[in-house]
C-alpha cells in the first residue's frame, strides 16, 4: 500500500495544539537533541493521558500476536513444545464436538505454526492416533506454514531462487494432506478447505479452482471469518484478482452476513488493500462512514470470545482515526492495546511504532 502515514494525514484536520507540538516539535526535537519546554509539556500531557488509559509504549507491544491467546491454547502450545500432544488433541476434539468451526480453524492455524517450527509432538500424535482428524488437520496446516516460512515474507522479486525452490517443493505436499484431512474430518467441517486455499494462492491456481474450494467451504460455513479473509486475499490485485473483484466479494459478504459475524470488516479491508491515495478524502465519504458504522455495530454484536474480534477492533480504530472520530477510536484502541501483529500495522516495517503513533494521535485529540 502506498498511502501516507495516518499520523501525517491526521494533521490535516488537527484542532489541538498538543498533538501538533508532539508531532512537529517533540519528535523532531528528540531527533536533534533539543526539545522546547512547550514540547515537553505537550509530551507530558499525552503521557499522562496514556497512563490513565493504561496504554502501553511501543517497546511493550507484542509484535507476534494479534491478541492474547486463550489460556487453554497457551497450555497446549507449551505442552506440545515439551513433547505432549494430548492437550492440543483435546482442544481440537472439543471444537469438533461443539461444531465450533471458527475456533477450530484458529486453533489449527496456531498449532500448525508451532508444528512448522518443530513437529516431534505432532509425529507422536499421529503415531498414537493414526486417523485422528485433528492431527491430519494440523499436519496440513503445518506444511502450508513451513512452505511460507521457507519462502520468506518478501515480495517475489526479493525472494531468492533457493527460497522459491523450497516453497514450490513443500507446498504441493499440503494439497495431499488437506485431501486426507477433509476425508477424516466431520462432514460439515470447513477447516481443511480453508487451509487448502493458501495452497491455491501460493501455487498460482486459477479462479475456477478457488471457486471449487469456496463452494466446499460455504456449503458448510457460509459466514466463516477466516475463510473470507483468505478468499479476499486471493481476489485482491496483489494475488489473482483485481480491485473490482475484491470489492465486489467483500461487499457481497458483508451484505449477506448475520450480525456479529464480523464480515462487515471486509469492505474496509478491500479498500485498505487497494487505496493508494495520499489524503483522507477517500476515507471520509458517506459510503466509508457507513462502512465503519456497520463494523462498529457488528463488533458490538459479536461473541466476546470470537477469535477474530480483536482484528476487527484494530481495523475499526484505524478507520475511525482517519475519519477524525477520536473518542470512538480511543475506545477501540483501549480494548486491543498491547498486541499489534494485525492489519493495518502488520504491513509496516515497525508495526508497534506505527500503531502507537496512530493511537497517540487519537488520545491527544479525544475529549
Amino acid at each position: 500500500m502506498g498511502r501516507a502515514d495516518p499520523l501525517v494525514l491526521g494533521l490535516l484536520g488537527l484542532g489541538l495544539y498538543v498533538l501538533k507540538a508532539i508531532v512537529q516539535g517533540t519528535i523532531e526535537g528528540w531527533r536533534s537533541g533539543s526539545v522546547s519546554p512547550e514540547d515537553e509539556a505537550a509530551a507530558a500531557l499525552l503521557a499522562e493521558r496514556l497512563g490513565t488509559l493504561g496504554l502501553l509504549p511501543a517497546e511493550r507491544q507484542n509484535t507476534q500476536l494479534a491478541a492474547p491467546l486463550e489460556p487453554a491454547l497457551t497450555v497446549a502450545l507449551a505442552d506440545a513444545a515439551a513433547g505432549d500432544w494430548r492437550p492440543a488433541a483435546a482442544l481440537l476434539d472439543e471444537t469438533a464436538a461443539a461444531r465450533h468451526w471458527e475456533r477450530r480453524s484458529f486453533l489449527a492455524g496456531r498449532l500448525g505454526i508451532a508444528a512448522a517450527d518443530g513437529d516431534a509432538w505432532l509425529t507422536a500424535w499421529e503415531s498414537a492416533r493414526p486417523d485422528d482428524p485433528g492431527a491430519a488437520l494440523v499436519r496440513a496446516r503445518a506444511t502450508v506454514q513451513l512452505a511460507w516460512n521457507l519462502r520468506g515474507a518478501q515480495r517475489a522479486r526479493y525472494t531468492t531462487a533457493e527460497q522459491a525452490a523450497g516453497f514450490h517443493r513443500t507446498l504441493p505436499l499440503a494439497d495431499e494432506q488437506h485431501v486426507r484431512a477433509a476425508a477424516l474430518a466431520p462432514q460439515d467441517d470447513p477447516t481443511p478447505y480453508i487451509g487448502e486455499m493458501w495452497s491455491a494462492i501460493g501455487l498460482g491456481r486459477g479462479h475456477d479452482e478457488m471457486r471449487r474450494i469456496w463452494k466446499e467451504i460455504t456449503s458448510r460455513a457460509p459466514h466463516h471469518y477466516e475463510a473470507h479473509w483468505t478468499a479476499l486475499q486471493f481476489w485482491c490485485a496483489k494475488w489473482r484478482g483485481s480491485e473490482d473483484l475484491a470489492r465486489a466479494f467483500a461487499v457481497r459478504a458483508a451484505a449477506e452476513a448475520p450480525a456479529g459475524s464480523l464480515l462487515t470488516v471486509f469492505p474496509l479491508i478491500a479498500h485498505f488493500e487497494h487505496d493508494t491515495s495520499d489524503t483522507t478524502d477517500v476515507d471520509r465519504t458517506p459510503e466509508m462512514y457507513a462502512a465503519v458504522d456497520a463494523l462498529l455495530a457488528d463488533v458490538a454484536a459479536a461473541d466476546p470470545a470470537h477469535p477474530r474480534l480483536p482484528e476487527a477492533r484494530h481495523l475499526a480504530a484505524y478507520f475511525l482515526n482517519l475519519q477524525g472520530r477520536w473518542d470512538e477510536a480511543v475506545e477501540q484502541f483501549r480494548r486491543v492495546d498491547g498486541y499489534v501483529r494485525v492489519l493495518p500495522w502488520s504491513y509496516r516495517a515497525n508495526p508497534a511504532e506505527h500503531y502507537c503513533f496512530t493511537r497517540d494521535e487519537c488520545v491527544a485529540n479525544a475529549s
